[in-house]
């Protein structure tokens, strides 16, 4: 349960709006403590399932002025047979950051559970509950994780609308020209144009993921060579097994060790899934989350669904 102070910043520049968080679940109900939506006078993002409970909400959001919690038995009051109860929390928010750490917010002086909750997380890791005598409590997501994808073409437009809406995920996009990109990127993510991209890859964070798929197998082969002299957490090239044993013998003669090859990971996706760029797209997402949970980094984001 964590709140990302990017995507809030990005959404107070769209206007004011109210944030509705599921501060706490008892029994059967749509979704999962920590799960959101933000709404605005003309739109919303972001889901508390449930429909008419999420009927509900966003009309109740739309009448928020300041912080307060409602309990909701969802059968008696929505009809819903879920037959759990959920407690709102409606928070009208201009995107302003939050600090780092642990944010906690309520109404009157903080509790003495509160801060005893608080000196917990802070000097034995444990986690507190979202919600403890009426104060919200949420941890603050770290920076999100980089991803560049080198290539703008049908696998990389797949690729790039389907890991775009990731939490937790800041994308890069290379290539060599604007023509290369379509007319509407999505939000969040960041066009970069050289003539040699390859000439991009120092810009890049040695923490960053990287997906290779351009139009030219010598630009795919100087990427991979440049990547390997700068430092990755995680490099995919798109091509067959024929191409990477070719690959390998190159990246052998410009100097790096098998060990150091062994970290690009060729062919990316998964072949059964078929060729298709939303089939590739689909199974690398798929692929790339697993790494980011194994890693630990991203876990809790990729739970909570893109509202944070």
């Amino acid at each position: 349960m964590s709140i990302d102070p990017e995507m809030l910043a990005r959404a107070g520049a769209r206007g004011p709006f109210v944030r509705v968080l599921v501060a706490e679940v008892k029994g059967s109900a749509p979704r999962e403590p920590g799960a959101a939506m933000l709404v605005w006078p003309d739109r919303t993002e972001g889901t508390i399932g449930g429909g008419r409970l999420e009927y509900e909400a966003i009309a109740r959001a739309r009448a928020t002025r300041t912080l307060r919690l409602e309990r909701i038995a969802l059968g008696p009051a929505m009809g819903q047979c879920c037959g759990g109860s959920v407690v709102l929390a409606y928070e009208p928010m201009t995107g302003a950051p939050v600090a780092e750490g642990w944010h906690a917010r309520g109404p009157g002086p903080m509790p003495l559970s509160v801060r005893r909750a608080l000196a917990r997380a802070r000097d034995r890791g444990e986690a507190p509950a979202l919600l403890i005598d009426g104060w919200l409590i949420e941890a603050v997501a770290p920076p999100p994780d980089e991803l560049w994808i080198w290539g703008a073409g049908h696998v990389g437009r797949a690729l790039v609308n389907v890991l775009a809406p990731l939490p937790g995920v800041r994308i890069r996009w290379a290539d060599t020209g604007p023509e290369r990109f379509p007319e509407m990127v999505p939000e969040g993510v960041t066009p970069l144009i050289a003539e040699n991209p390859a000439d991009l890859v120092t810009l890049a964070p040695l923490g960053a993921r990287h997906l290779i798929l351009t139009y030219s197998h010598a630009l795919d082969l100087e990427l991979c060579h440049r990547l390997l002299s700068h430092g990755f957490a995680g490099c995919g090239l798109i091509g067959s097994a024929t191409k990477w044993a070719r690959f390998r013998g190159r990246l052998r003669t410009l100097g790096h060790s098998d060990a150091r090859i062994s970290g690009i990971t060729c062919p990316i996706g998964d072949p059964s899934l078929g060729k298709a760029p939303q089939a590739i797209a689909i199974s690398v997402a798929a692929g790339l989350l697993k790494d980011l949970c194994a890693s630990g980094a991203g876990t809790a984001r990729a739970k909570e669904g893109r509202t944070a």
